[in-house]
């Protein structure tokens, strides 16, 4: 959303996150809801869904991601639920897929098959899609989703949503498999961030040579991060090793990110803010409490295919029943949660937060002056980049002149 839209609504945005299923067909190690996890699955039900796209109009949300499980196997209520939201006024759309129709592109009716995706998704108002990819090595990420040819699958399907005006961005789930054969463990720290900068550019970069102009890094889900008798609600975390990190490799794993991300700022619009990404690195240095509070249960939720609303997927204990009864008195409260790492609600907290300071008048202007000036200067950098990267808008090419302003920085 334009920085100052934003300014002129004196508020924070609003941002739900609404759960259309939680059946699956991947086999991911690091998502609790993938195919071999026994256990009752479904959809949420079409007029439940239409209920709650109602009330955040009503409310006044801004974005709106339509997540799972997999949501393209709810078939056509996907994009009936995209073209009924836009309707409805809700601006800024969201959906994604684990990649499963870019399977066997050796199969006659690929082409065909990708076609009408794209024609169906550019049929809608959605604004951005999102592709998960978990390695830079086709093969570790095709065993760990169990979609053989995928990549290949995708480096074939991008023209064609290109040419459909839709432009996918790459989402990165922060596993050990990033590294590829070799899992991303070391003996010592300093190690560790090497393995973790050299995995992480060479993804950044296998994704431009797919053909993506966008991507994303999705910061590691594991049960055993969760605080003692806490459940997350949204289920894509698992207690697998290969998506368990001990405090010091997160240090060094975001300290990698935050030093990664700008050097294929040139090449990728890549959303991850550095700020939010320093805030972390800050966090499990043992240097302040960890950025800003999260804006979950305050003017972001999540809500679980049944209707139930959420502070966020991760506050599972937490209900505050149907979303369609939250009014605005439950809304625009004090953000005060450090609780998780996850970057669907922190990440635009972090850069919504300095926003929300200009919009409150003289005693968030002090607030803001108050602050961490290095901090700041992250933020005001990412503000600038993401101006040249046209807010992340799926639906445009990326501008290749102003992008090139950020080629071979180092920071």
């Amino acid at each position: 959303m334009p920085i100052l839209k934003i300014l002129r609504r004196r508020g924070r945005p609003r941002q739900v996150v609404l759960q259309l299923t939680d059946r699956c067909n991947a086999r991911c190690v690091q998502c609790g809801m993938n195919v071999a996890n026994v256990g009752p699955r479904g959809d949420m039900d079409g007029d439940t869904a239409k209920r709650i796209i109602d009330h955040c109009a009503r409310l006044g949300v801004s974005a709106l991601s339509f997540t799972g499980g997999e949501p393209f196997l709810t078939g056509p209520l996907l994009y009936e639920l995209l073209a009924y939201a836009g309707r409805a006024g809700i601006k800024y759309l969201r959906t994604g897929t684990n990649g499963y129709r870019f399977a066997h592109p050796e199969a006659p009716d690929f082409r065909d098959r990708v076609t009408g995706l794209a024609e169906r998704l550019a049929n809608t108002p959605v604004r951005n899609f999102w592709i998960s990819l978990d390695s830079a090595d086709a093969g570790v990420h095709e065993a760990n989703r169990g979609f053989p040819g995928m990549v290949e699958g995708i480096r074939q399907a991008l023209p064609i949503f290109h040419a459909h005006g839709l432009y996918p961005t790459a989402n990165l789930a922060l596993t050990r498999l990033l590294t590829g054969e070799t899992a991303l463990e070391a003996a010592s720290e300093a190690q560790f961030y090497e393995k973790a900068c050299h995995g992480l550019s060479v993804f950044f970069q296998t994704t431009a040579d797919l053909g993506f102009t966008m991507a994303n890094c999705c910061y590691p889900m594991s049960d055993a991060d969760q605080e003692k008798g806490t459940q997350a609600v949204y289920a894509a975390t698992a207690a697998d090793a290969r998506v368990t990190f001990a405090d010091w490799e997160k240090r060094a794993l975001f300290r990698a990110v935050l030093d990664t991300v700008p050097r294929h700022r040139g090449q990728l619009r890549i959303f991850t803010p550095r700020c939010a990404v320093s805030s972390l690195v800050r966090h499990y240095s043992g240097d302040g409490a960890g950025g800003r509070p999260c804006l979950g249960g305050v003017s972001f939720f999540y809500v679980d295919r049944f209707g139930n609303s959420f502070p966020c997927g991760y506050r599972g204990s937490e209900n505050l029943g149907p979303f369609w009864d939250l009014g605005e008195d439950g809304l625009d409260g004090k953000a005060h949660c450090r609780a998780c790492d996850w970057e669907c609600f922190r990440d635009p907290s972090e850069l919504l937060g300095p926003l929300g300071d200009l919009a409150a008048g003289p005693a968030g202007w002090l607030s803001l002056a108050r602050g961490d000036v290095s901090q700041l200067g992250l933020w005001l950098s990412d503000v600038r980049y993401f101006a040249a990267c046209g807010q992340f808008d799926g639906r445009r090419p990326p501008d290749g002149p102003r992008l090139a302003r950020y080629a071979d920085r180092p920071s």
